[in-house]
């Protein structure tokens, strides 16, 4: 794929190339889940599971994915992802990926734990939330929430479910740990900065450096404080439990996101899509929900739609872009899904997204 601008068959054959172009050990951490990757294997295996069922006779002509989310137009229901070093996989990184969504107008989700800068990434005028972990040291927290302020970030996307670092195999075998040239840029140089790049033996640098930086002790009081030194939209990522659901619109949250981690985190969790029914009932509208964990295709997003959600955020197949050729393999991964979910939006029988819901069935259920 690298350099040729065509398109792929499939978004699988956007995978194999990203594998090719990548060593085993950086593969290993973009493709590795915690544990013995069970609820890696479970967010596959549970949005196979859903079936939809088309519409007949409905006069749709034509389908439109474009949405609303917090008040924003969107080309479709689907946002980048958070994702950490992405200098990793290309060296133009999280600048390749953001101009990617700037010129397909997707919403470009930057994490804490970027390899570049937040002025290189806004300066592509793509539209950005920022993902927030929560650190152990307080003022840098502030600092980080007001430089995303400053950058002109739309939303705040605080990550929930890594109160620490899931047991991730692969990286620990490996004694995964960053090259010089990829640091965490927004975290600047403090005494922790040097742990993600020293192999010491006993498993992954990366671990040992979320170890060092991440507070396990977020709690609920800390949303009240996180919402009075922001006026942005707050979104919690990393939501699977009803009750946390309920609880966090009750604290006035503007958005959840329905995800475990693509499976990084607790080995064994309910997958994402399995999730999400329960979520989307127990908010009742009250807020919208995206979905993030294993979203693959256009008709996955499809799926998440009918079965109530807002949208998703795509993860792992933009990296496999990224690695693959960089800002023109993120852009093909993005058109491909949206030429996918309007396919199937058509054939469904659903000129919008407001028309999914009902769609969707477990496999197992009648009709």
């Amino acid at each position: 794929m690298t350099g040729s601008g065509a398109a792929p068959g499939s978004l699988a054959d956007v995978e194999r190339a990203a594998r090719e172009a990548l060593s085993p050990d950086v593969w290993d951490f973009v493709a590795g889940g915690s544990g013995g990757e069970l609820t890696l294997a479970a967010n596959r295996t549970a949005l196979d599971r859903i079936a939809l069922v088309p519409r007949a006779l409905t006069g749709c002509t034509a389908a439109s994915p474009g949405c609303t989310v917090l008040g924003e137009p969107w080309p479709m229901p689907a946002a980048v992802a958070p994702m950490a070093y992405q200098r990793l996989l290309h060296p133009e990184g999280e600048v390749a990926a953001a101009r990617a969504a700037a010129a397909t107008g997707v919403t470009y989700v930057i994490s804490t734990m970027s390899s570049t800068p937040l002025d290189r990434i806004t300066a592509t005028g793509a539209r950005t939330w920022f993902q927030l972990y929560w650190l152990r040291e307080r003022a840098r927290t502030a600092d980080l929430v007001h430089r995303a302020e400053q950058a002109g970030c739309r939303a705040l996307v605080l990550t929930v479910d890594v109160p620490v670092m899931g047991r991730r195999l692969r990286d620990a075998r490996n004694g995964f740990a960053l090259p010089g040239s990829v640091t965490a840029a927004l975290l600047g140089d403090g005494p922790d900065s040097a742990t993600a790049h020293t192999p010491d033996g006993t498993g992954s640098a990366v671990a040992r450096h979320t170890s060092a930086v991440f507070d396990p002790g977020l709690g609920w009081q800390d949303i009240a404080w996180l919402r009075g030194i922001t006026s942005l939209p707050l979104a919690l990522k990393g939501v699977l439990s009803p009750d946390d659901a309920r609880r966090a619109a009750d604290a006035g949250v503007d958005l959840l996101v329905v995800s475990n981690h693509g499976g990084r985190q607790l080995d064994g969790a309910i997958s994402s899509a399995d999730a999400l029914p329960a979520v989307t009932a127990a908010v009742a509208g009250r807020l919208p929900v995206l979905l993030d964990s294993g979203v693959r295709d256009g008709t996955d997003v499809l799926r998440a739609l009918a079965l109530g959600a807002s949208g998703v955020l795509l993860g792992r197949p933009v990296l496999w872009g990224l690695a693959a050729d960089g800002e023109a393999g993120v852009r093909t991964v993005l058109d491909q899904v949206r030429d996918e979910l309007e396919h199937a939006m058509l054939l469904a029988g659903c000129p919008t997204p407001a028309h999914a819901p009902g769609l969707a069935r477990r496999a197992t259920e009648g009709l």
